[in-house]
């Protein structure tokens, strides 16, 4: 689709997640609200980058249905979680329904004793439900086991899918617990015990995951699965872009808003509104940023060039700076 530059072109609210507060589907329909407002034909197009939130985005842009299994949360507990079964015949499976973060309590969180295994029984049941390939997205996971869990739990399944695993960060294998263990609870020993935990793991493994780009995504689990079960690995972005055809949309557009729940350094190292700002700017589409915190220092700012920022932290507040974008 060749892009358009007319005045009637419409504005493309493409945006992630704001974590933990509202969807993606939210927040494009809060953006899409506030450019209709100023008489502005809008197009939602919520967006992913391979963390939690990707499997409704692909179902919404590629068709397919929902399928629920009960399996173990971080902690072994049982809760019902969902996985997706697409149109074109594979399954979507979203780590962070089985071993959330959000699963487990503040007072609860255990990064030693969280396991992977009910993601693992996820894909399983995917699995068994006829896929033969098998979309894991990672993300936002309480967990820091380098997939142990997960691995044990398809061993038992007797199963052994084509599995993809769409990553959200492209953090190696080995500095997970450094860089995601204390958000998870781990106190500086705790993060020490699971990076020995996670290099025994990774010596007796038939590849070693260490020093591998997106293998420490969700405490390691991406690298567990890489390094036993073969998975391929993709940077969940760019993948999931494609995927929902965004190049096409945002080419017919006036401009594009994308945004997040926090404008910060790792926006710019796989993450969701970095991969849109670098498209839009590559094709001359101006591309505006809505998100809950910007904490971006001035550098960072001038390297991601993104035409505006606006902070906002309700619906309304996204509705009105939408609005604003247009004036």
């Amino acid at each position: 689709m060749a892009r358009s530059d007319g005045f009637h072109a419409p504005a493309l609210a493409a945006p992630d997640k704001f974590k933990g507060t509202f969807s993606a589907p939210e927040v494009a329909a809060a953006l899409a609200r506030g450019f209709e407002e100023a008489g502005l034909e809008a197009v939602e197009l919520p967006v992913a980058d391979g963390g939690e939130g990707t499997m409704d985005v692909l179902v919404r842009a590629i068709g397919g249905e929902y399928r629920s299994a009960e399996v173990s949360d971080p902690l072994g507990r049982p809760v019902q979680a969902r996985f997706a079964l697409l149109d074109d015949g594979r399954a979507v499976v979203e780590s962070a329904q089985a071993s959330g973060l959000a699963l487990v309590a503040e007072h609860e969180r255990d990064p030693w004793a969280a396991s992977t295994r009910g993601t693992g029984e996820l894909i399983a049941a995917a699995a068994e439900a006829g896929a033969r390939t098998v979309l894991v997205t990672v993300g936002g996971s309480a967990t820091t086991d380098g997939g142990a869990g997960a691995l044990a739990a398809l061993e038992e399944a007797g199963v052994a899918p084509r599995l993809e695993v769409l990553c959200d960060v492209r953090t190696p294998f080995e500095q997970a617990p450094r860089m995601f263990g204390p958000q998870k609870g781990a106190d500086p020993n705790t993060v020490r015990r699971l990076e020995r935990r996670l290099a025994a793991l990774a010596r007796r493994a038939p590849r070693d995951p260490r020093g591998e780009p997106l293998t420490g995504a969700a405490g390691g689990l991406s690298g567990g699965l890489w390094a036993y079960r073969g998975a391929k690995l993709v940077p969940g972005a760019p993948y999931v872009l494609d995927a929902i055809g965004f190049d096409a949309a945002m080419r017919a557009a006036r401009f594009v808003v994308t945004g997040e729940g926090r404008l910060d350094p790792r926006s710019l190292d796989g993450k969701l509104v970095g991969e849109v700002a670098t498209r839009c700017r590559q094709s001359g589409v101006a591309c505006h940023a809505v998100v809950g915190q910007d904490a971006l220092d001035e550098f960072l700012a001038r390297v991601i060039d993104l035409a505006s920022v606006h902070e906002a932290g309700t619906l309304a507040e996204i509705q009105a700076a939408g609005r604003e974008l247009t004036e």
